[in-house]
């Protein structure tokens, strides 16, 4: 068996296998620029939904620099005003036995 082919026969068949795989290439060209695409778009929303994120963050830690105490900073406070309540406390014993005598 014998198969003969002439010229004309053999360019349309390779300008034809050309422009399958031509196809071919930019279909998967527009797909994975349209997967791209898709996961960039969920990118840039994540990524306001950071920014959300950290301006709330910082929102709360001013609120809390000015709404709370440390407790060091606390304990620290209630023993000056213990110490000047113990002050008090004694001058004015030293007042009354003074007046005692």
């Amino acid at each position: 068996m014998r198969v003969e082919f002439e010229l004309w026969h053999l360019v349309t068949l390779a300008l034809t296998l050309i422009g399958m795989f031509t196809g071919l290439g930019k279909l998967l060209l527009m797909q994975f620029e349209r997967r791209i695409d898709d996961r960039l778009g969920s990118f840039t929303e994540d990524s306001r939904e950071w920014r959300e994120t950290s301006r709330d963050l910082l929102i709360l830690k001013a609120e809390l620099a000015e709404k709370y105490v440390r407790r060091e900073d606390y304990i620290r406070g209630q023993t000056v005003i213990e110490a000047k309540l113990d002050a008090i406390n004694s001058e004015l014993r030293r007042s009354y036995q003074g007046g005692k005598t």
